[in-house]
């Protein structure tokens, strides 16, 4: 059955969205974009998605196709139209179509396209197993704070994580881990300390990640936003990852050492939980 997208005003069947073989997202990678995750039909930590999609969007210069209450409803609507009870919703939003030149148009009219992928998220498959996990250098620009679709690195780092069997890579820049090529990093180390990238342009400020961070001083984790080596995570007591589309990912090995007893952890499969308890007390 085919699902309904959003193309720019317009709810239509899949097979009949179209956009411009001129917009820029297709010429330069010149957008932005969001997933969100949908349980029991609703949306989870919209809010932190809004606004993070609100500064890639100042970031690059693309003026705001509509206001918080318009992508509301455009996201709510396709969830009904495809009733979707659990799985995400993706938006993309391009400077939109020009003749191509390097420089910005004059007065862009923005793209805008939005769908829905019903998937498990509370019984993902890996949730009890836990994950793979490679390193990788992380060769991406300078400005990974900005939520782009220009992920040629990320795709070309997924790939190397599938074809040695892996969940996911972790990119490595100047001996430290900065962020997973889809999902923030994050350990246990060898103190009982949670530790992840800091905030900066050098990670993206993921929205699950900021509630990882919020439940932690709720439940008493010690925490710091410090950078951790590849070693560190060898010994860490537990590793894992989030994501909006995997909420929380125990990692049970990275680049094929144990990472603990080799199991998904404690601290990994409480924070899972109570995310998931949390968003699902939200979206009743």
């Amino acid at each position: 059955m085919s699902r309904t997208v959003y193309v720019n005003g317009a709810f239509e069947p899949e097979e009949d969205a179209k956009v411009s073989v001129f917009d820029r997202a297709f010429l330069f990678g010149d957008a932005v974009y969001e997933v969100t995750a949908v349980l029991g039909g609703r949306l989870v930590d919209f809010d932190g998605h809004l606004a993070r999609l609100d500064r890639s969007l100042r970031e690059i210069e693309i003026p705001r196709p509509m206001p918080d209450e318009g992508l509301r409803e455009l996201h709510e609507t396709l969830i009904a139209e495809n009733k979707v009870d659990e799985g995400i919703v993706y938006i993309e939003i391009s400077r939109g179509s020009a003749d191509r030149d390097f420089a910005h148009p004059h007065s862009p009219s923005p793209t805008v396209v939005a769908f829905t992928q019903s998937r498990p998220l509370i019984d993902h498959p890996q949730a009890e197993t836990g994950v793979a996990v490679i390193t990788i250098p992380d060769i991406r620009w300078k400005r990974r704070d900005i939520k782009s679709t220009s992920m040629l690195p990320q795709v070309m780092g997924k790939q190397e994580a599938k074809a040695q069997g892996a969940y996911e890579a972790w990119m490595v820049e100047d001996g430290a881990v900065t962020e997973g090529t889809s999902s923030s990093a994050f350990i246990v180390d060898a103190n009982g300390v949670l530790r992840t990238q800091p905030l900066g342009p050098h990670i993206l400020p993921g929205v699950t990640r900021r509630a990882i961070l919020r439940l932690a001083q709720e439940d008493g984790v010690a925490t710091e936003e410090r950078p951790f080596s590849v070693s560190e995570a060898y010994a860490a007591r537990e590793a894992f990852m989030s994501a909006a589309s995997a909420f929380v990912l125990p990692i049970v090995t990275i680049d094929g050492n144990t990472i603990g007893d080799g199991t998904p952890g404690p601290i990994a499969r409480a924070f899972r939980q109570h995310y998931i308890s949390e968003a699902r007390a939200a979206s009743a």
